[in-house]
């Protein structure tokens, strides 16, 4: 079993106003073989804590910790925290032009290994789970995003999911811009991934129609760069129903001045 434990995480990033405050003290546990929802308004901080985790460089954590195993998180890598099992499914998955899906597989594969995969059984991995996905084989062909659509961006996520198999994957709004069918496919996939290996999931999302396919075992919400209640499927059920007025601040009444 794989824990990723973030502990009382404050995390700052660089804007036009200087560094502006995003988490203000998350604490989370993740174990492999459990789902998490995290769900929140839009500026909440959900996609800054997935950036984190994975190391983007745009944001600077001033306390706190994340571990891995025991592991501190925050003095690897990039690269390192994908060999050590961790997985990010971003939210807009960038092109790269002149890279094919095939090439990108196998060298993503390759580097988290360390060592290639045989090519025969390499090949029959990678088209059993296009084939799952729905993916055209010509896919493996085309340049990384390069032209997709958002839902073939979404599956192409998914595909690695399946392919690299890490410990703990951190979805962040992997539902977006996802038709019924797409949204169908794609949980289909971190479902699949879940029972081959006992996958750990951090799934971020606004809305409920994910959680249809993938039940969480724990539901979070965080407003305003922290964790505002907890609970299990039922508070998703409950967010659906109610929004998430009740965690936002209450605007003062206007006072009337006498003319």
């Amino acid at each position: 079993m794989s824990v990723l434990e973030i502990r009382d995480l404050h995390v700052t990033v660089e804007t036009d106003a200087g560094e502006t405050p995003i988490l203000n003290g998350v604490t989370l546990t993740v174990r492999t073989g459990e789902t998490h929802a995290i769900m929140g308004p839009n500026g909440s901080g959900k996609s800054t804590l997935a950036y984190t985790i994975a190391g983007h460089p745009k944001y600077t954590v001033t306390s706190g910790t994340i571990t891995l195993d025991g592991e501190d998180v925050l003095a690897m890598t990039v690269d390192e925290r994908a060999r050590a099992g961790l997985f990010l499914a971003m939210q807009y998955p960038v092109e790269i032009p002149g890279v094919t899906v095939t090439n990108f597989l196998r060298t993503a594969k390759t580097a988290i290994d360390g060592e290639a995969p045989a090519i025969r059984t390499w090949t029959k991995d990678v088209k059993g789970a296009m084939k799952n996905l729905r993916m055209d084989p010509k896919f493996a062909q085309r340049n990384v995003n390069e032209g997709f659509s958002g839902g073939e961006k979404k599956r192409h996520e998914i595909l690695q999911l399946e392919l690299l198999k890490p410990a703990l994957a951190i979805l962040d709004e992997t539902d977006s811009g996802l038709d019924v069918d797409a949204l169908k496919i794609v949980s289909e996939g971190v479902n699949r991934a879940k029972e081959s290996t006992d996958l750990g999931v951090l799934l971020i999302t606004h809305y409920t129609r994910i959680l249809r396919y993938i039940t969480p075992d724990y539901v979070h919400v965080m407003v305003n760069g922290r964790i505002a209640e907890e609970g299990g499927p039922e508070l998703a059920d409950r967010l659906e129903d109610e929004g998430y007025d009740r965690y936002l601040p209450v605007a003062e009444p206007a006072v009337e001045v006498e003319s």
